[in-house]
Parts: structure tokens; sequence; C-alpha cells
């Protein structure tokens, strides 16, 4: 049976929000439950950074998207990234991790990039469940909304519920994630009452089937990303180090720019990111999805122009993708 906690304890609720369907889920829950729309925040890690990097992964959409729904909700939106983004990671040489820029209510803040190990990296993510070599996940996200957290003074006061919306369905890894536990940033103990923080992480629809994550989706009217109209079953980043065959081939029928850059890159550093097969060879073994070519525009566009929620009388669409490959972090 599910948990939930008390959600009257808790002065500020953080939802780790990427647009995608279990998120979403996550959000709409929170308002199903009760909770006062002023407390919860949506956080958005922006993959690619802001420093306009000449190699992007995620999709050209997702920015705006969650953007529009924010504003659809009347939900605060906040957005963090790494600085030099995906790309800056990737391209590393004997330097360290880059600092963690993020917004707040009272402007842009950074963090970090002036401590840590020098490295070099000059290659994709692998394809594993190992974070030491599956970084895009810890780089990009995890740690990304640590330093949000642990650099507000905000934190120190009141409790925080933290909320992602990982899945027991989608990977035996995930299955064996807890529902609820204290948060990475929770420092409740500590001896120091000035840097106590009360942060807990509520894994609200973890043992939720795909079919009730649509149904709270359809019964908002919330329309979907374009992402999954176009045949994707996971929202991760448009060029997703898991993608399946038949995603990388659509790729690269459908951005066969983006697809070139990744398969040069893979070539540059002299290791794919399958390990066992390059994007090239794991294209030529799928098949595109049937693609429709304004839901191509509306997921390759930077601005998005759908509504968000529904009117009365419009027909809700489960999208092509809803039930479709499973494909994305283990």
């Amino acid at each position: 049976m599910a948990f939930t906690p008390n959600l009257s304890d808790y002065d500020r609720f953080v939802i780790a929000f990427s647009g995608g369907k279990d998120s979403t889920a996550c959000f709409l829950r929170l308002l199903e439950l009760g909770v006062p729309i002023e407390r919860i925040e949506l956080w958005h890690h922006d993959i690619d950074g802001r420093e306009n990097p000449h190699f992007r992964m995620d999709w050209p959409s997702t920015p705006d998207y969650c953007r529009k729904f924010a504003h659809a909700f009347g939900v605060r939106l906040y957005f963090s990234w790494k600085q030099g983004g995906f790309e800056g990671e990737m391209l590393k040489e004997n330097a360290r991790t880059r600092a963690t820029s993020f917004e707040m209510p009272e402007g842009v803040r950074e963090a970090g990039g002036d401590r840590g190990d020098i490295g070099t990296r000059r290659r994709f993510p692998q394809v594993s469940a190992d974070l030491r070599v599956r970084w895009c996940s810890p780089y990009l996200k995890i740690d990304v909304g640590s330093k949000a957290i642990t650099n507000q003074d905000r934190f120190l006061a009141g409790k925080t519920l933290f909320i992602s919306g990982e899945r027991a369905e989608e990977s035996p890894g995930r299955a064996r994630y807890a529902e609820f536990e204290p948060h990475r940033t929770d420092t409740r103990n500590s001896k120091v009452k000035r840097q106590r923080r009360w942060v807990d992480h509520w894994r609200p629809v973890h043992k939720w089937s795909t079919a009730q994550v649509w149904e709270i989706i359809e019964r908002w009217r919330v329309v979907a990303h374009p992402a999954y109209f176009l045949g994707w079953g996971r929202l991760s980043c448009f060029m997703c180090i898991f993608g399946s065959p038949n995603q990388w081939a659509s790729i690269r029928e459908i951005a066969s720019d983006r697809f070139e850059q990744t398969a040069l890159y893979e070539e540059e550093f002299g290791c794919t990111i399958n390990r066992t097969e390059s994007v090239r060879q794991r294209a030529a073994r799928g098949k595109p999805y049937r693609m429709n070519p304004w839901d191509i525009r509306q997921a390759l566009a930077e601005e998005y122009i759908a509504p968000i929620i529904l009117p009365d009388g419009a027909d809700w669409q489960l999208p092509a993708g809803a039930f479709g490959e499973n494909d994305g972090p283990c």
C-alpha cells in the first residue's frame, strides 16, 4: 500500500519537475491531497545549461513546456543548471567540475566549482546503473538540486518535503528505492543549531502503474509533453543514453544534425555510449516511430505553443507513446 506522510507537517514542497508524466503526476497528486499551491515549488534542472552550448542533449521544447505548465497552474518554477551544461561536463579535461547556478526567490546564485578533484571525462555517460560512469544523473540533476537546497538559508527554517517521480515499475533498481526517507541534504540532527535543515524525500507515485499515472493526467486534462506524442514512453533527454534502437532511428530521421554530432563525438572519444554499439549501429537496427509533422515541430521548437490544460469540451488524447518503450534511466 502506498505511503503518504502527514503533509500538514511541511512548510514547503519542492518537486523535481522534468515536464514528464511522472513528475506531473506527483504535482497533481499534491493538489488532490489538498496541498496549497502557494507552498509548492517546481524545480527543473536544465541539462544543457544557459551558456549556449554547441551540442545539446535535451528536447528543445522542455524548458518552455515547464514554464507554460507552471504558468497554467499558477505555481512557482525555479530553474537550476550546471554551468556549461552537459557538453561542458562531457568535454572536461584536466579541470574541476563547474559551478552550479540556481534560481531562487531573490534571483540567481551560484555555488561550487572551486573544490573537488581535477579530472578528465572526454566521453559520454555510459549505459550503467553505476552513477560513477553514468555521470549525467549525479552531476546534472542530483548534485545540482542538492546545491540549490544547501545554499539557501530559507531551507534552514521549517520543514521541506522534496518530491520526485521514480516508480518501481520502471526498473529493478528503482523498485528498491524507498518511498519515504530523509533527503540527502537533511541535517536535522546537526549539533550546530544554525546548520539544521529538515528535508524529507517522498516518492508519491513509486507504487503506481503507468496506467495510474495517465489516469490522473487525464483527470486534470493536462496535455503531455510533445515527446510522448512522437512515440517516446518516457521523458528523459532527447538523446538519452538509454535510447532504444527505434528511438535512435527516430532521432536520425527528425534531427539528423544532432544525431551526427553525437556519432562524431563517439568516434572522437573512441568510446561509444552503449559500449557494444555505436549510435549509428543502434539506429541501423531500429525503425523510426510514425510521427506527425506537427508533433515533430512542437517537440523540436524552443517555444511551446500548444495548451497545457484542455478547455471543457475538447477531447483529451492519450499520446502515442503512453505505453510505449520504457527506455530511460534504470
